[in-house]
């Protein structure tokens, strides 16, 4: 049996995956990003309570990034064996649990065992779900669904800022401080999630009972066609995958990405405490929610602007440019208001940069390959995510202000700009073009 697909039949399913797929991803983002990032607004109670240096919260914040290391690509190849249904939620509750337990840690020591054990858990959460959308998503279409996705990640900053805050200034129950109930309440946010998970997510297109037996078969054919017309992708064991010039090129332009971004994110209610010592915790929180409103916007619109062009490499590098002079600027700047607008510039390029970027490993690698590509960037390059809020902290301690640190973490991200420049496509990947017309798809039943 012959099923002919026109335009709106194929939008419509696509529409549908959408729809059902990326909200609850969504979601889980979000409480991924608040439990790995609420740290920087625990710092507010939390180093005076434990007596930590700056130098030693930014060895706590980045310590998460070596255990993530360690586990990521083991954890992504886990995901492949069991399935990403069952492999998510086992993420999501095991570092939900140890989000809470972070609540009752009294010394530097604990907290740094806990921070990194929290990086174990949580390690293959971010490849496993960039993998996971391209059993869902064809390639135009792919950098738009990461995108909408990615947005969790400053949608988190803007609900976690606010709601962190307000937990720490109004929730002290059986004597036990806000910053305590902070990761008491979002850590086990997670563990609910995570039960939830495996009810909820369907493994392929093909186990899909959400989807009419002509939209299944469709897009299970698409996904299939498209795979196999791909003549410049390449299948490679995981050692040569590890080993390829081109992946560790992206690796380390996701290392020196990292350092920027998660620098500034950890530092930030910090940052913005330092340019008035008048603002209490709650304004904090929503000060500096209001640069990642900017970035989530100037992400969607970047990421549908890479899928309607059909290019990757220079709305990766692009991005990192404007995040590169803005970080640079926000860091010289004496008036508050300047700096803060150059923050929410700079936070706008470091999160447009992200979708197109991690659709480059699929213009060279098959799907399957790609994953390992995947979970071996994001392992080496959030090292980044190490050595960033550490950077900050050393300066903080040396000259007594943060945003000092911002002009070195700029020149990182200049680097990163230069490396990304140099990475190479495949012919007709590296020039803007226009995406052709999409023309009916026959696919036999």
């Amino acid at each position: 049996m012959t099923i002919n697909v026109d335009q709106s039949e194929a939008t419509a399913t696509i529409r549908t995956v959408s729809r059902r797929i990326l909200p609850f991803l969504f979601v889980l983002y979000v409480v991924n990003y608040i439990d790995r990032a609420n740290i920087g607004f625990a710092a507010l109670q939390m180093n005076k309570e434990l007596g930590l240096s700056s130098q030693a919260f930014g060895l706590a914040a980045g310590l998460f990034f070596w255990g993530y290391f360690l586990f990521e690509v083991p954890s992504n190849m886990a995901l492949a064996r069991f399935g990403a249904r069952r492999w998510i939620a086992r993420i999501l509750v095991s570092w939900g649990i140890l989000a809470t337990v972070m609540a009752f840690v009294h010394s530097p020591t604990q907290l740094y065992v806990l921070r990194f054990l929290l990086g174990v858990a949580e390690a293959g959460f971010f490849p496993g779900i960039v993998v996971y959308l391209t059993y869902w998503f064809r390639k135009k279409e792919v950098a738009t669904a990461t995108a909408l996705f990615l947005t969790a990640i400053p949608a988190a900053y803007v609900l976690a800022a606010p709601l962190s805050a307000l937990i720490m200034d109004h929730v002290d129950w059986f004597g036990l401080s806000g910053w305590r109930w902070m990761f008491i309440l979002e850590g086990a946010l997670a563990v609910v999630l995570g039960i939830a998970c495996y009810f909820v997510l369907t493994e392929k297109p093909a186990d899909a009972k959400w989807l009419t037996d002509r939209q299944r078969q469709w897009l299970t054919a698409e996904l299939d066609r498209e795979q196999q017309a791909n003549p410049n992708a390449k299948k490679l064991s995981t050692l040569k995958v590890m080993a390829n010039p081109k992946v560790l090129l992206l690796a380390v332009v996701y290392f020196v990405y990292q350092a920027g971004s998660l620098g500034v994110g950890y530092w930030l209610p910090q940052i913005v405490k330092g340019f008035s010592s008048g603002l209490g915790n709650t304004a904090i929180g929503f000060i500096s929610a209001i640069p990642y409103v900017a970035a989530a916007l100037g992400m969607v619109w970047w990421s549908r602007r890479s899928d309607r062009r059909g290019e990757r490499k220079l709305h990766s590098a692009i991005p990192l440019a404007l995040a590169a002079i803005t970080l640079t600027g926000a860091g010289l700047a004496h008036s508050p208001v300047l700096g803060m607008a150059l923050i929410a510039l700079s936070l706008t390029g470091m999160y447009s940069f992200k979708s197109p970027f991690w659709a480059l490993p699929t213009q060279f690698l098959t799907r399957s390959t790609a994953a390992v590509a995947v979970a071996v960037v994001n392992s080496i390059g959030n090292l980044g995510g190490f050595f960033g809020p550490y950077a900050i902290g050393w300066v903080k301690d040396s000259t007594g202000s943060a945003t000092g640190g911002l002009v070195f973490l700029g020149a990182l991200t200049a680097l990163a700009f230069a490396l990304t420049m140099t990475v190479r496509t495949p012919k007709g990947h590296g020039q803007l073009r226009d995406q052709p017309h999409t023309t009916p798809t026959r696919t036999t039943a």
